[in-house]
């Protein structure tokens, strides 16, 4: 999600490395005859097949998404597909607890923030009430905060880097996590203001760092005297939801709320790759906490995944740090058939590798506290594509090949605190913006949303991407060959190649897609119980179309074939699809609205959701549901 008023994060390259890109071995998969073969409506792909051989028995039956398609557009208005209704369940501001007063966006400090939901939302992840019982109507909603946009939050707002002390405390509280309490009555989501488990996990929140860099003297800082007791999270983009309950949560852009110089420091390696872009918040003005200058090891301490427990509001988040650091989407977890836990995650920036983590221990089903740690101990790998249609996982271990004090790696800690370097090392492919990357529950593969890759130049062009700058992304399939997840070696395919066809000459879609379902950029992804997937999209704006969720089957007949079922409003990104157990609730998440379009807190381009003169434009989580009932797609 780009920052208010910057440059997109996302959009700078920082590998510098030889290793080879996705596009150039996808150019050797797939020749271009076959690519650029055209279908009654538009490119379609010869990929699409039924489904992969070692799939064969697992045909899923019809995909039920009978919906009726809604049409492309663009407005202030949310829209769904017909048939369907909408409510606007939390917005910024909203009060959390009982003793929280209505929202008054002109008198604003650290402490009312702290009672209210923050600010643009991204992940939404839904965990049933009591613990599991699979409720579907009653649960703990849990919701990223991922950046500010002063100018929308505060009238006469200075830039972000000038903002006064009081203006940065609000600032800060306004980011990190929430965790809500939601129950539905009467055919309404309501939220439970009094309940035990609400709570706000803001940059200040104290935290642990765990696994294996834990205690590493790189990580001794102002809010750190051993490397073990951190402060806070933000830059919280994606993330998942444990088969134990808990929640992870992505900590992606985190460089944007440093100052300072990184010469200064004994970093520069290793910042310089992580892509630090400095003084373009106030936070380092007012706190040693994010001045670079003063607290030189201070941004090691986040690029992790960090996990919660919703349903202890007494515990303590911790960074799993054997998951890596770098600039993280999000994490999602597969329960292996030896019982082992697999991770995957992706580098959400252009040119970044994906990720997979395959723990040590075993998952026990009915011992949740077993549970609870087993992302500390494991094997972190890197994926390399081959031309073949097959990839290898690497390990990310140190001591092994060129991960030794020669190339700077005196412990396993410093392979995870520079997780970027050592991938460069072990020629993994780069991608085009690794976002989400899910498990598809029904047939076992892995689903890898690339969003985009706007730097590619026209001596890249390539089969699969045959235009330069591709602006419009890909999806990508992996599967290990006999459904073991542990292996190393697995197969991949190209599941959609977006764009509009009618503009893009190499684009993949079903043949009997319309003219309303193509989409571009595609960034989170959900799948419902039948394993349809159902794509987020974060630049379709670009091109014209607002921003909002697809869906699409992964086999059979209609594999691939794209219908759209939501349109978020102008300039905002849709974020978070998560759906409640029975599939009677999507949630989701509108950010930023009224964004890049010159808003500001007096004169926004629109006000949704409340359309009110006194309100600002606010971001907030939305809950869908079918009128009359039912499961959603049918």
């Amino acid at each position: 999600m780009p920052f208010s008023n910057q440059s997109d994060p996302d959009t700078l390259i920082n590998n510098s490395s030889t290793n080879p890109e996705f596009q150039h071995i996808l150019e050797r998969r797939c020749s271009r005859r076959e690519l650029l073969q055209v279908g009654s409506v538009l490119g379609t792909l010869p990929l699409f097949s039924a489904g992969s051989a070692v799939f064969a028995a697992q045909q899923i039956t019809p995909s039920a998404l009978t919906f009726t398609e809604l049409p492309q557009g663009l407005d202030q208005h949310f829209t769904v597909a017909p048939g369907y209704q909408h409510q606007v369940l939390l917005r910024w501001g909203d009060p959390i607890f009982a003793t929280a007063s209505a929202f008054d966006p002109h008198q604003q400090s650290r402490a009312s923030q702290e009672q209210r939901f923050g600010y643009n939302n991204d992940f939404v992840g839904f965990v049933p009430l009591p613990y599991g019982s699979g409720s579907s109507t009653h649960g703990l909603l849990v919701v990223n905060h991922e950046a500010s946009a002063p100018e929308l939050m505060f009238a006469d707002a200075p830039a972000a880097a000038k903002l006064s002390k009081e203006q940065t405390d609000v600032d800060i509280a306004s980011l990190g996590m929430s965790v809500v309490e939601i129950a539905m009555e009467a055919g309404q989501w309501a939220v439970v203001k009094d309940s035990i488990y609400n709570r706000r996990i803001t940059p200040l929140t104290p935290m642990l760092l765990s696994g294996p860099a834990a205690g590493s003297p790189r990580l001794f800082a102002q809010q750190s005297a051993d490397g073990f007791k951190t402060g806070g999270t933000c830059g919280n983009c994606a993330g998942g939801v444990t088969p134990w309950g808990t929640i992870l949560s992505g900590e992606e852009n985190i460089d944007a709320f440093f100052s300072g110089d990184i010469a200064t420091t004994d970093e520069v390696e290793n910042y310089t790759r992580f892509g630090m872009t400095l003084n373009r918040k106030s936070w380092g003005s007012h706190y040693e906490q994010w001045d670079l200058n003063r607290n030189p090891q201070s941004a090691l301490h986040l690029g992790w995944i960090v996990e919660i427990d919703p349903y202890d509001p007494a515990s303590i988040p911790k960074k799993r740090t054997a998951l890596g650091r770098f600039k993280h989407e999000g994490c999602n977890l597969h329960i292996n058939t030896d019982g082992r836990v697999v991770a995957y995650t992706g580098d959400d920036s252009q040119f970044e590798y994906i990720y997979k983590f395959v723990s040590d221990g075993r998952y026990q089903p009915n011992n949740r506290t077993a549970n609870l740690d087993l992302l500390d101990t494991g094997t972190l790998s890197v994926a390399r594509f081959n031309d073949d249609g097959t990839l290898n996982w690497i390990p990310l271990l140190y001591g092994v090949g060129p991960l030794t004090a020669a190339n700077g790696f005196n412990s396993q800690a410093d392979v995870l605190l520079d997780t970027r370097k050592a991938g460069d090392l072990l020629g993994a492919t780069k991608m085009d913006r690794p976002e989400d990357v899910d498990i598809n529950p029904t047939n076992g593969k892995v689903y890898v949303m690339l969003t985009n890759n706007t730097r590619r130049t026209a001596a890249q062009v390539d089969a699969a991407n045959p235009r330069a700058a591709n602006g419009h992304g890909q999806i990508v399939e992996l599967w290990p060959a006999d459904g073991d997840h542990n292996q190393e070696i697995f197969q991949w395919e190209l599941f959609l190649l977006a764009g509009n066809p009618a503009t893009d000459i190499a684009t993949s879609y079903h043949p009997d897609t319309t003219p309303n379902g193509w989409l571009s950029c595609p960034d989170n992804c959900a799948f419902d119980t039948l394993g349809n997937i159902w794509i987020a999209t974060d630049g379709a704006e670009d091109s014209g179309i607002a921003e909002g969720l697809w869906a699409a089957a992964v086999e059979g007949e209609q594999r691939g074939l794209t219908k759209r079922f939501l349109r978020t409003p102008q300039g905002a990104e849709l974020c978070g699809p998560f759906f409640t157990p029975d599939n009677s609730s999507l949630f989701c998440a509108v950010q930023h609205p009224a964004a890049g379009t010159g808003s500001t807190f007096d004169a926004p381009a629109h006000r949704w959701p409340d359309f009110d003169p006194a309100l600002p434009p606010r971001p907030a989580v939305v809950v869908i549901t079918k009128i009359g009932g039912g499961p959603i797609g049918g």
